[in-house]
């Protein structure tokens, strides 16, 4: 079965809705969380560190999600695996609303988990599967730029929500998650070519292992995707999870500024995946990563420091510019992998990048107690720093290898 019939049916365009879509939602559940922390925290009276491993349950869910879904999408459909994981993280999150205690919190978050960190794989190798190489990256940019809209429309919702009815009542929009998989289970196909790469694969040799990832030709690509991923996300994660409690306490805004704040943000970080999308086409993924990761050493000190409220409303916007990353990772990590292991190694090299990445709020809020929110957050970018270097590596390596009889990933962003 050729591959040529998704890039010229309709399928592709419903690959991209409900991608679109299930990201979105999966970066909403994430949201809300870091908006219903300051609740969360008087509610339960809980110290910064405590709360801050809330965050790390979700993100070690991630970690073991990456492996689980990945290996279930390389061997049942990228499909299945889509409306799996939207169907597990919103029905956990809507559960999050009934937590009783800390301990229920931690469960269930990282219940959510396993579902949250199965759509990044699984929308990379749907992209990498049905679009042409000219117009991955953008279209990739594109599905996984929803990562912002999601978080700005969490911060919509805690506007009305929260002040009203109470962080509980926000985790209960959760269950939105399930209009996606809806949409994915009565709209999208399988792609073909994971099909073609099934039906062409002896019976004996269809069963998809993480050891593959580790074979002489894929390992040194899978550890330095894995730490470029891990150290990015440290960033990422550590600023993200504290800026809204940093608004609030460190800064004295009040739950309503606080959400236009993180809507102005988010703002910048869609642009920010579509600029680097973009680039990505155009200059090549690694050198686009490259520049997101220098942007980001650079502003988040920056604004950590910015004690101005106006300068610090619209510093955020151009701080969350360079959080583009994952967006580029979308189009770079599914190129690095053929198909047979294509969702498994993409999802891998992000999702336990997240799950290595899973201490980074408790490590920050443990240091914010002992110093500054502000200084937290400014630590950030030296996670930033690192993967920068670890992906600067990685194109060194794939500039000297070109695996599986296929251009190496730098030719094929040039395509």
């Amino acid at each position: 079965m050729s591959t040529k019939f998704d890039e010229a049916s309709p399928n592709r365009w419903h690959v991209l809705v409900a991608c679109f879509m299930a990201y979105a939602f999966d970066a909403m559940d994430f949201m809300l969380l870091a908006l219903a922390l300051p609740a969360i925290i008087a509610e339960f009276h809980l110290s910064l560190a405590m709360a801050g491993l809330i965050g790390t349950a979700t993100l070690v869910g991630v970690g073991f999600s990456s492996v689980l879904i990945g290996w279930y999408a390389d061997n049942y459909g990228r499909k299945r695996a889509l409306v799996g994981s939207l169907m597990i993280f919103g029905l956990f999150t809507a559960a999050i609303g009934f937590a009783q205690d800390w301990t229920h919190l931690l469960l269930l978050r990282f219940l959510a988990g396993l579902g949250l960190g199965g759509v990044w794989g699984v929308a990379a190798a749907f992209i990498r599967e049905v679009f042409p190489a000219r117009h991955r990256g953008r279209a990739a940019a594109f599905v996984l730029g929803s990562w912002p809209i999601g978080f700005g429309f969490a911060a919509f919702l805690a506007r009305f929500v929260l002040p009203t009815y109470g962080w509980r009542a926000l985790f209960f929009c959760g269950i939105g998650a399930i209009v996606a998989a809806i949409y994915a289970l009565v709209f999208v196909r399988e792609s073909a070519a994971w099909i073609a790469d099934r039906e062409s694969t002896p019976d004996v040799k269809r069963s998809v292992s993480v050891r593959e990832l580790f074979s002489d030709e894929l390992r040194l690509t899978t550890i330095l995707g894995t730490l470029a991923a891990t150290f990015a996300l440290v960033g990422y994660w550590g600023a993200n999870t504290w800026i809204p409690t940093y608004l609030v306490k460190e800064r004295g805004l009040g739950t309503a500024s606080m959400t236009t704040f993180v809507i102005l943000l988010n703002v910048g970080m869609f642009v920010g995946y579509q600029l680097f999308g973009w680039l990505g086409d155009r200059i090549g993924r690694e050198r686009a990563l490259i520049l997101s990761f220098i942007g980001a050493v650079i502003a988040l000190p920056l604004y950590a420091v910015t004690r101005n409220d106006t300068l610090l409303l619209w510093m955020g916007p151009v701080t969350a510019l360079f959080f583009s990353f994952t967006g580029i990772f979308g189009a770079y990590f599914a190129e690095l992998y053929p198909a047979r292991v294509r969702s498994l190694g993409a999802g891998f090299c992000f999702n336990v990048g997240r799950g290595l990445s899973a201490f980074a709020p408790f490590v920050l809020g443990a240091i914010a107690a002992r110093s500054s929110m502000s200084t937290s957050i400014a630590l950030c970018g030296a996670g930033f720093g690192l993967a920068a270097i670890f992906t600067a590596a990685l194109a060194r390596v794939r500039r000297r290898e070109a695996p599986f009889g296929r251009p190496s990933a730098v030719q094929l962003t040039r395509e």
